[in-house]
């Protein structure tokens, strides 16, 4: 299946577009379990969740096509993005949107959401 992807940089796509093949893959919001970690640390805690969910799925960081990211506060955003932009893989960004909200629990810095689409 192809996925295309428009007006890609290393850390979102305006626009990804896809056949309606495959299978769509949702995940819930997901959180870091560690309540003395830094924002950086929750998010790499994140990701690595994700990257468990989507192998279990048969799914992989190539294969999502949008995300939505949480922060209980914005000063935290260059911390999130600089593990975020490691973690993506180049010509893969998703479409993407990174907002400030109460999450559910003080301790939480980040929250993310991915959909993918396995081939």
């Amino acid at each position: 299946m192809m996925i295309k992807r428009l007006n890609t940089n290393a850390r979102l796509s305006s626009s990804v577009s896809y056949p309606l093949t495959g299978t769509m893959v949702h995940l819930a919001g997901i959180c870091s379990d560690d309540e003395a970690a830094d924002a950086g640390q929750q998010t790499i805690d994140v990701l690595a969740k994700i990257d468990e969910l989507l192998t279990e799925a048969g799914a992989q960081r190539e294969d999502i096509v949008s995300a939505w990211i949480w922060l209980s506060d914005m000063s935290y955003y260059d911390a999130m993005n600089a593990v975020w932009d490691a973690w993506v893989p180049s010509g893969h960004a998703p479409v993407r949107a990174c907002v400030e909200a109460k999450l559910a629990y003080d301790f939480l810095k980040v929250e993310v959401q991915v959909q993918a689409i396995t081939k």
